[in-house]
């Protein structure tokens, strides 16, 4: 889970759980394009964009049914947008110094295509994983509950990030671990695992934070949650928190691993020394680490890749780059997953090899 995605979870919650230390901003309006007006190029500040004269239906709320003409391409921006007849749009109204009602186009509506991916995903998972994906997507749900009701709203009350992301962990990973993967002793050892690995991976991204002087106001997103709730959020803590979440996810995968390659490993043959067992299991982790190591990098990587045309572009030294504090945010959070997930490894298997040994 990146940090963006934190950022827009809390910004969710306070939308749901508004606090009352800010007022409600106005309401947005869900409208479709039922015709275009007027449509043509214009010369402004020196660029050419595509002026268009809207006619938007107003499609829910107190206001459904009636009509608003609203204009787009009145200045260049970096990403304009040509809208389409059907097109459906999230409209902000505000007014004019002359009291005249005023319509700016926020952003397209995207639950349709989100709602029908989100059912592709349930369908694969249930039909090719059955019961065992029944299971995971409980456990998914139960994730995204105690992230909703406990571990954001604790956050936005302005309680510490890092200690309440490691308590909602420890709720999550003992429910969750047994609906995935089955109530036995496979599973405990990976929970005990995982709660060791997360802890060392919350120190280190702790430790280096705050040697490197990360402050987590490297967004735009930073900056306007800080505004939205008047401060009350620690930004520097909520990056940690992201880091601890997005590590939770890998280290589920790692430590399961581990423990059913210990149980296998013991009932291919039983009377296998704890060391040769240990060793065994290690010489299959290495290869998981590999794997696992590489998957890491490329998702950090595929969630930054403006930030990689920078080291490409040549308009600055890699020096220079390297010290920004975006980037710096994205290596500290890439390396502090990448060793915690590389020590799992090894306490999965000594754990599994001290506890399913008997």
């Amino acid at each position: 889970m990146s940090k963006k995605f934190i950022f827009l979870l809390i910004l969710a919650v306070t939308t749901l759980f508004p606090s009352p230390c800010r007022a409600q901003s106005d309401a947005y309006l869900e409208t479709r394009v039922i015709s275009i007006e007027e449509q043509q190029p214009r010369q402004i500040l020196g660029s050419q964009v595509t002026y268009q004269k809207l006619k938007l239906l107003i499609t829910a709320g107190d206001l459904k049914g009636e009509t608003i003409i609203v204009e787009n391409g009145l200045l260049p921006i970096a990403n304009p947008q040509i809208y389409q007849i059907n097109h459906r749009l999230l409209v902000a109204p505000s007014q004019d110094f002359d009291g005249n009602n005023v319509y700016n186009i926020v952003d397209y509506i995207r639950r349709d295509a989100l709602f029908l991916i989100t059912i592709i995903f349930l369908i694969s998972t249930l039909v090719i994983a059955r019961l065992k994906g029944l299971t995971s997507i409980l456990a998914m749900l139960f994730s995204f509950f105690i992230i909703f009701a406990f571990i954001l709203p604790q956050i936005l009350a302005g309680k510490s990030p890092i200690l309440i992301t490691l308590l909602g962990s420890a709720i999550i990973i003992p429910v969750t671990f047994p609906l995935s993967h089955g109530f036995n002793k496979k599973t405990g050892v990976a929970i005990l695992s995982t709660l060791i690995s997360l802890s060392i991976t919350g120190f280190l991204a702790s430790f280096f934070v705050k040697i490197s002087h990360l402050t987590g106001f490297s967004t735009e997103e930073a900056a306007f949650l800080q505004a939205q709730t008047l401060g009350v959020v620690n930004i520097k803590g909520l990056l940690l928190s992201g880091i601890i979440i997005a590590s939770l996810g890998i280290l589920d995968d790692i430590t399961i691993s581990q423990s059913a390659i210990v149980q296998q490993l013991i009932k291919a043959n039983p009377a296998q020394k704890t060391s040769q067992l240990f060793s065994s299991a290690m010489s299959i982790g290495r290869d998981h680490i590999a794997s696992m190591v590489n998957t890491l990098i490329l998702v950090y990587t595929g969630a930054a890749m403006p930030l990689l045309l920078l080291f490409v572009s040549g308009t600055h030294p890699f020096s220079e780059i390297i010290n920004y504090e975006i980037v710096a945010e994205e290596i500290i959070r890439t390396m502090a997953g990448s060793i915690g997930l590389v020590l799992a490894v090894p306490i999965a298997a000594l754990l599994a090899v001290r506890f399913l040994k008997k």
